[in-house]
């Protein structure tokens, strides 16, 4: 392999990945001189692009970006090799040209590489960011292409009209946009302002399953990867960092991982202080905790974890459970015990946890469901109570309630005009539906619309759990849909307007997820969602500005809806927020402003003349890193409107 010799190295023996601007500033600036001949710079630029195809699978958030980039370096190929086959002697400006090529080619190594080993919580995190290198190593590639000297350099007409066919679609690429991207963005945003647990432990669910973080092995290899990007950040972007380490401490803890130092080495338990350096035996550990186990297999403690956080999986093998009991290992605890007292490792072995307990409630839950259906209104408040309970426990619970018939027999009790029972057997509903193959199973059971009508007419804390349950449904797309068509979403409103500060909470998030689906925006601007968000946006003391801006932003995002969100007393709205609100506050107005600013001049103009202009510098500068964006995006936007 040739060397890089006109092309920029990495900063590091790491291949270090720079922050967009760093690279842009770095890349962007034409090469001057002759570095090279033009034999090894043709040669170059061949080793490149064999260098950047070299990565073929990415990480799912950018895997589509990824694979156009590749299509396109694949394209280019024939230009450099039909240069290498005539050897043409390169005038001035092909030979600029090229070497220009070689940087863009050499700055989409560097990127697919990032999206193929480098943190998938950043690469999702800062998509915007991300997609921005993309845009500029596009530009930088149409920069060089776009006006090539084809008849200097004896370049055949296919190979010609080929490349410029790049060029024009690599202009339009310009103006594309990602909507999973924003899906994930919003997501994130979600998790890192809300305080509201069962929210934030189905939004983290969701993003495990599209990040494909939810395995020991892609955790493990996840905190490798954000230990290099903090190595090479070197202190810079702190907020963005923080988030990330905050993002990877929560999939662990829902993956039923529990670490004092998220990205340091496991720490030595106090009881091998004194011999840190004993080799314990591979079989000894705890797959979880990574500590010799007291109570195999696994460390029951790690293990009941692993199964409370609803994992339905061996956490070594990842192969599906065949049943949730534990038992303990007494042959493997014995060896365990010998190899202590040879080692003279003093550890304090416990006995198998009393499970009497346990297992006496678990033998109540067929009696418990048998009296659901009592005749007795007593007997079925008692027992809609406790399945209550009982389902929030733990999956093993769970599993019991359904095993034994409790999914239809409480289906069929959410309707009954004793707002008691109603509030019992709606929340325990919410309980199962943390178990996602139960969302489909509780949909089909028809709740969905008994659920609803607890929403309508039940007690306060009825109607607050049966908000939490439709949002925890709709986790499922089909069932987004059918809360719509069956009339979730303007009770929800109403909730919005008229509920406790809990109540509104539950019911922002549910509303929040339901409008992912398009249909239900539609639905929530014919409820009146938006009249209800103003008020929201108004009331500082409610402190809910950020999840108002969070749905003003999916509403806006669709162009249906987009005229019914953009008014000038919005847009007066957001300025006032950019101009006084928190950081977090400032940079969600800002993303909404852009989305309705890009789409109608004339709100931008007016933001501008309402005096937005002297805070967006501001921002840019000492904002967060995504409300830094934006600003710079609206400066943009400001100078074209003027």
């Amino acid at each position: 392999m040739l060397p890089w010799s006109i092309f920029p190295r990495a900063t590091s023996g790491s291949d270090a990945e720079p922050e967009p601007e760093a690279e842009a500033e770095a890349e962007t600036s034409e090469p001057s001189g002759r570095q090279v001949s033009d034999e090894a710079l043709v040669e170059e630029l061949l080793t490149a692009v064999a260098s950047a195809r070299s990565f073929q699978e990415f990480r799912r958030s950018q895997s589509k970006e990824c694979l156009s980039l590749l299509r396109w370096l694949q394209l280019v190929l024939p230009l450099i090799q039909e240069i290498r086959e005539t050897a043409p002697s390169l005038t001035d400006d092909a030979y600029r040209r090229l070497a220009l090529l070689g940087r863009a080619f050499h700055a989409a190594r560097r990127l697919l590489r990032c999206c193929h080993d480098g943190s998938k919580i950043f690469l999702a995190l800062e998509s915007e960011a991300v997609l921005g290198r993309f845009r500029a190593v596009y530009e930088k590639m149409n920069l060089a292409l776009d006006g090539m000297p084809y008849s200097e350099i004896g370049i055949s007409d296919e190979v010609k009209e080929q490349v410029e066919l790049i060029s024009a679609q690599l202009k339009r690429s310009k103006k594309r946009t990602d909507t999973q991207d924003m899906e994930l963005s919003m997501d994130f945003m979600m998790i890192l302002q809300n305080e509201d647990g069962n929210a934030d432990r189905a939004i983290l669910e969701r993003l495990a399953k599209k990040l494909e973080l939810q395995s020991l092995a892609d955790l493990r290899a996840e905190t490798m990867a954000i230990k290099k990007l903090i190595n090479e950040r070197n202190g810079q972007q702190p907020e963005s960092t923080k988030h990330i380490i905050e993002l990877l401490k929560k999939f662990k803890e829902i993956a039923g991982i529990d670490e004092k130092n998220i990205l340091g080495d496991v720490s030595i338990p106090k009881y091998l202080e004194k011999c840190p350096s004993l080799m314990i035996p591979n079989d000894f550990l705890c797959p979880i905790s990574l500590e010799i186990m007291t109570d195999p297999t696994y460390e029951r403690r790690s293990i009941q974890k692993w199964l409370d956080a609803g994992q339905r999986t061996c956490p070594k093998t990842q192969q599906p459970l065949a049943h949730l009991s534990l038992a303990p290992n007494f042959a493997l605890k014995n060896l365990i015990l010998q190899w202590c007292e040879k080692n003279k490792v003093e550890i304090q072995m416990g006995e198998p946890e009393p499970a009497a307990e346990q297992e006496e409630r678990k033998e109540d839950i067929p009696s418990l469901v048998k009296d659901l259906s009592s005749v007795h209104l007593d007997v079925q408040r008692k027992a809609a109570k406790k399945i209550r309970i009982l389902s929030k426990e733990n999956p093993e619970n769970r599993a019991l309630i359904l095993e034994n018939g409790g999914l239809p027999a409480l289906i069929s009790l959410v309707s009954y005009p004793d707002k008691k029972i109603q509030e019992n057997t709606v929340t325990a509903l919410l309980n199962l539906s943390i178990d996602e193959t139960n969302k489909v199973l509780i949909a089909k059971g028809g709740a969905i619309p008994l659920i609803i009508e607890v929403l309508k007419n039940g007690s306060v804390e009825g109607q607050e759990n049966s908000a939490a349950a439709l949002f925890s449904l709709s986790m499922i797309d089909e069932n987004k849909a059918a809360i719509g068509i069956l009339g979730g979403i303007a009770p929800l409103v109403h909730l919005l307007r008229d509920g406790t500060i809990r109540g509104k909470k539950d019911a922002s998030t549910a509303i929040f997820n339901l409008i992912l689906n398009h249909p239900n925006k539609f639905r929530a601007i014919e409820a009146g969602i938006v009249t209800v968000l103003l008020k929201i946006l108004r009331d500082k003391k409610l402190g809910m500005i950020d999840e108002a801006l969070s749905i003003f932003l999916l509403l806006a995002s669709h162009p249906g809806c987009r005229s019914e969100v953009g008014s000038t007393s919005f847009v007066e709205i957001l300025v006032e927020i950019i101009k006084e609100g928190t950081p977090k506050n400032k940079e969600c107005a800002l993303s909404v402003l852009l989305e309705l600013g890009l789409n109608n001049n004339s709100l931008m103009v007016h933001a501008l003349g309402f005096g937005l202009d002297e805070h967006l510098s501001d921002i840019a500068k000492t904002g967060t890193s995504r409300a830094q964006r934006k600003a710079n995006s609206l400066i943009q936007l400001s100078r074209k409107c003027s």
